[in-house]
């Protein structure tokens, strides 16, 4: 028998969900005020104990197992956090560990780091800027996990690392993302806002930069709603160069947010599937020189059009998407910069006051040590006689605090001064060294009780950070006005093809150079063509079925295919109804012309075919013609033309397109050009010289609607439908 326990699910939640869902939240996924999470936070303080911020290099493994002392995962997931944070990887604008040795790329899937075992590191230099005096009490300390070593909450950082590292993290139900910003700016922007509060950050903090570098489409609008709320996004690009004399296309900077291997993936793609016809061959010539793709491209090719259509096809240019998710106090908050420069500067402040409160105390006790030396200066003598004359070593110490109203600390620094250090030399710098501490704790105190002080100092060290470690940006920033607007349409490739629709409902777009290299079309067994058109490939096609529906496709969305090929089924293209057949089809780039549908009761509608035009676009219509008569026929003029009418093989009549009265609803049941009885029906409806005879105005009408011309014996013989 099962023994079990029942329990609200709600409390299943809180007992064994919440503590998980908070846990990843607070100690895992989301960076707190000092630009870290606690897993870089581990690892770096692992460095540090190793004395590697000044040492050479060591094994990444040693590191690695080091580690595991403050962070119990398995080695590759804390080598996995070392390596982005290397400046191999170029991950990070401001790497923090000096590597050596093959740490992949943040910009390659397949360029693997190596194993552990095999690379080197040690801190880098910003890393003094990091834990710059942080074994003076300026951030607390907590257990480990083990409880056997102490390990800092937070990095008392001399600059908003939070701003310069990028960060990205998933925790449960909510997630960070935050992007980088080039150091010099930060620290600039940091002064001026320290300074006042109210300045306009754009003007300093420019926009995001990158390790990757790129080009940043700059749109006010979005960076202000970024900057104000912490959430948004903007676009990235690659940039690249043309080798004009090789047709080459180099691409040397991607966005941060893909891979070489992904841009390739994609290119190869769409020359596969014949979306981009330029491109001759795509390579990765990546190397120790850096990042390199290498794209031949035919000698006609237009290369600023070419990288527009990979600007928009492929991961080439990409968004960013802003989440800024920082830990305040173990509180997860969206935050706009100055928020986050707010937060940090409390904290930096904070930091600041409790350094100065270890080196005052420090000082004070030193102080204290200097006053009890003073007391013994006024009789060196008797403080000699009195340990000269005291019998028992134990008594040293309370004797010379009897003798000069000196307390134990002070009794014991006195007692510990070697004889050769009681000469005046010795002396007078020991009471110089109380009036020095006398003035550097009177500043001391000065300092933790102005916070306008502390500025001046945070201040100082950002101007001296800038200086040391700033560099220029590395992401351009293009402003959205200035980038040329490709319509849709530009980058569509411009040729002619010719298109077939056969009685099965088949279709196919062939090139002209496949048609003129090829033999006979390859159609189902007693298929045969029904229609062929010549046209552009940027036109748009109008497909009329026999359910009086109208289908629409561009004809760029339709794949070529070879004449060995039995095309495309319509029905699965389009999305036809069942039982459903295309009877005709238009192709058209401006809508110009008319459709003329002939019907069995002799009337004839004559529809503009921009009444088939669409403000959006709809891929069908319904009611596209009269469904009350049947339909005989179904024809696109462009400018007006000769008909010829024939009713049951014995009348006839020849008009003129020009005749008929235009209607503008499509549905319109049409004009009566030729009368017909109810036991009559129009059969054929041809262009006038389909019809053979000696004398073809003998039928032409001059007025309708006509009763029409009987056909003569003659004319019959020669037309062999009509016997």
């Amino acid at each position: 028998m099962n023994n079990y326990i029942e329990q609200p699910i709600t409390k299943t939640l809180e007992l064994n969900y919440m503590p998980y869902a908070m846990s990843v939240i607070i100690s895992r996924a989301i960076p707190e005020i000092d630009g870290f999470k606690p897993s870089h936070r581990k690892l770096l303080y692992t460095m540090y104990l190793m004395g590697l911020l000044k040492g050479d290099r060591t094994k990444s493994t040693n590191v690695v197992g080091q580690t595991m002392k403050l962070n119990p995962h398995g080695d590759m997931a804390i080598y996995e956090t070392l390596v982005r944070l290397t400046r191999g990887n170029e991950a990070l604008l401001t790497p923090f560990i000096d590597s050596k040795g093959n740490f992949g790329k943040q910009f390659s899937r397949d360029m693997a780091f190596a194993a552990s075992r095999y690379t080197e590191v040690k801190l880098d230099g910003i890393c003094e800027e990091i834990f710059k005096n942080i074994d003076k009490n300026t951030v607390d300390f907590i257990d480990n996990y083990d409880g056997k070593m102490k390990e800092p909450v937070l990095f008392p950082t001399t600059f908003p690392n939070i701003l310069v590292t990028n960060n990205q993290g998933i925790a449960v139900s909510m997630a960070s993302s935050i992007c980088s910003f080039n150091l010099k700016e930060v620290c600039e922007t940091t002064i001026k806002f320290i300074k006042n509060q109210n300045i306009d950050l754009k003007k300093y903090l420019k926009a995001p930069d990158f390790p990757s570098g790129g080009e940043l489409i700059y749109n006010e609008k979005e960076i202000n709603n970024i900057y104000e709320t912490g959430r948004g996004s903007f676009k990235l690009r690659g940039k690249y160069r043309f080798d004009k004399k090789n047709s080459l296309i180099e691409i040397y900077e991607i966005p941060y947010t893909t891979t070489i291997e992904a841009i390739i993936d994609k290119i190869i793609s769409l020359v596969k599937n014949n979306k981009i016809k330029e491109i001759n061959d795509v390579r990765n010539e990546t190397d120790k020189n850096g990042l390199k793709i290498a794209i031949d491209i035919k000698k006609s090719a237009n290369p600023e059009l070419l990288m527009h259509k990979l600007y928009s096809m492929t991961t080439l240019s990409d968004s960013f998407s802003c989440n800024f998710n920082v830990l305040v106090d173990a509180i997860p908050k969206t935050m706009g910069i100055k928020e986050i420069l707010t937060n940090w500067l409390k904290f930096r402040i904070q930091c600041i006051k409790r350094q100065t409160i270890y080196d005052l105390e420090k000082k004070q006790a030193k102080h204290h040590l200097l006053c009890g030396l003073a007391k013994i200066l006024l009789d060196i003598d008797k403080a000699i006689n009195i340990i000269r004359d005291t019998e028992e070593d134990s008594m040293v110490i309370p004797n010379l605090i009897d003798g000069f109203n000196i307390d134990k600390e002070q009794a014991e620094y006195i007692a510990e001064i070697k004889l050769r250090n009681l000469n005046k030399q010795y002396l007078s710098k020991r009471i110089e060294e109380r009036e020095q501490l006398e003035k550097d704790m009177k500043n001391l105190k000065e300092i933790y009780e102005s916070e306008d002080l502390i500025k001046n100092i945070i201040c100082t060290e950002l101007k001296e950070i800038s200086k040391k470690y700033g560099k220029p940006r590395k992401t351009e920033i293009i402003y959205h006005e200035e980038v040329k607007e490709i319509e849709d349409h530009e980058l569509i490739e411009d040729y002619t093809a010719r298109f077939f629709l056969t009685k099965e409902n088949y279709f196919k777009k062939v090139t002209l150079i496949s048609l003129r290299s090829s033999g006979e079309h390859k159609l189902k067994e007693e298929d045969f063509i029904i229609q062929e058109i010549e046209a552009n490939n940027k036109s748009e096609i109008i497909f009329f079925s026999d359910k009086c529906n109208v289908y629409k496709m561009k004809a760029y969305d339709i794949p070529e295919v070879k004449v060995s090929n039995i095309g495309h089924y319509l029905p699965n293209l389009l999305g036809m109804e069942e039982n459903e057949n295309i009877l005709y089809f238009v192709i058209t780039t401006d809508f110009e012309g008319h459709m003329l549908f002939t019907f069995e009761n002799g009337k004839i509608a004559k529809i503009p075919l921009d009444a088939y035009k669409t403000k959006v676009n709809r891929k069908k219509l319904v009611n596209a013609y009269n469904d009350k008569h049947k339909l005989v026929n179904i024809k696109f003029i462009l400018n007006d033309t000769d008909i010829f009418l024939i009713r049951d093989k014995e009348k006839a009549i020849l008009l003129n397109s020009s005749q008929i009265e235009e209607k503008s609803t499509k549905s319109s049941i049409g004009v009566t050009i030729l009368n017909v009885k109810k036991s009559n029906k129009i059969t054929h409806c041809l262009e006038k010289d389909d019809f053979i005879c000696d004398d073809i105005e003998y039928y032409r009408a001059k007025d309708l609607p006509s009763n029409g011309h009987f056909i003569l014996d003659k004319d019959k013989n020669k037309n062999q439908f009509l016997k």
